[in-house]
């Protein structure tokens, strides 16, 4: 009886600490926007070098 006791509060401490040390969910449209930002400023440049 004791080691399923030790094994059922070992399992709920372990999952405790994993969802502490989980990554935050990220926005997924914020890193979007500032590539397609960052891809606009680059085709301003080239086409400001052509001339176009």
């Amino acid at each position: 009886m004791r080691f399923a006791r030790g094994m059922v509060i070992g399992m709920i401490a372990g999952a405790a600490v994993g969802a502490a040390l989980m990554p935050k969910k990220r926005n997924g449209k914020h890193y979007a926007g500032r590539a397609l930002r960052a891809a606009g400023g680059v085709l301003d440049q080239i086409s400001d070098i052509l001339g176009v």
